[in-house]
């Protein structure tokens, strides 16, 4: 019961942080993260739709597909995805609140997100989406999930390259890689 407490606070609070990155820090500087986020992102410049309610749109077939083969990992995964995605939605008021640099938008997003995604994975817990796909992947082809996921991410904020400025493009690469190296820091020692 313990373990499983634990797992949902850590959920909810790396979510919450994943919403806080986003919404203060990400798309006042019109910057973008991987994975499916980042889709959602691109989508929510270039349409104005909510970046939430996207993310778990896009997400769905991925997690229908998974839940078919990694069923445990699927549910935790759903209740990451709906979770942050929500709080993705709620906090979009915060995208007022804060006047920072594109730089350090960058890198306080970027840590901040990577902190959320981080807890969640330190509990088998995670947003769904790409990283779901790409521990898919990884295991139908015995290919390394960190390259699955650079894969996936780099093909990401190529897509993004044609919406975004020069300067945009450039701090969305240092978000992503903050938020990468964040997230193996708060992930690496398991409970």
């Amino acid at each position: 019961m313990i373990v499983i407490l634990q797992k949902l606070m850590a959920t909810i609070i790396g979510s919450m942080l994943v919403g806080i990155g986003v919404n203060g820090f990400l798309v006042p500087n019109y910057l973008i993260d991987g994975g499916i986020l980042g889709i959602a992102l691109i989508l929510h410049y270039f349409f104005d739709f909510q970046t939430g309610i996207t993310m778990v749109a896009l997400s769905l077939p991925i997690c229908i597909f998974a839940s078919m083969n990694e069923r445990g990992y699927f549910f935790s995964s759903l209740q990451g995805l709906l979770l942050s995605s929500l709080f993705i939605d709620l906090l979009a008021p915060l995208r007022h609140q804060f006047s920072v640099s594109h730089l350090t938008g960058a890198l306080i997003g970027g840590v901040i997100i990577g902190t959320g995604v981080g807890l969640m994975l330190r509990y088998k817990s995670s947003t769904g989406g790409t990283d779901l796909l790409a521990k898919i992947i990884s295991g139908t082809f015995s290919m390394n999930i960190a390259l699955v996921i650079i894969v996936i991410d780099g093909l990401i904020v190529l897509a993004g390259f044609t919406v975004l400025s020069l300067d945009s493009f450039f701090y969305s690469c240092l978000a992503i890689a903050t938020v990468g190296l964040t997230t193996s820091l708060f992930a690496g020692h398991q409970p």
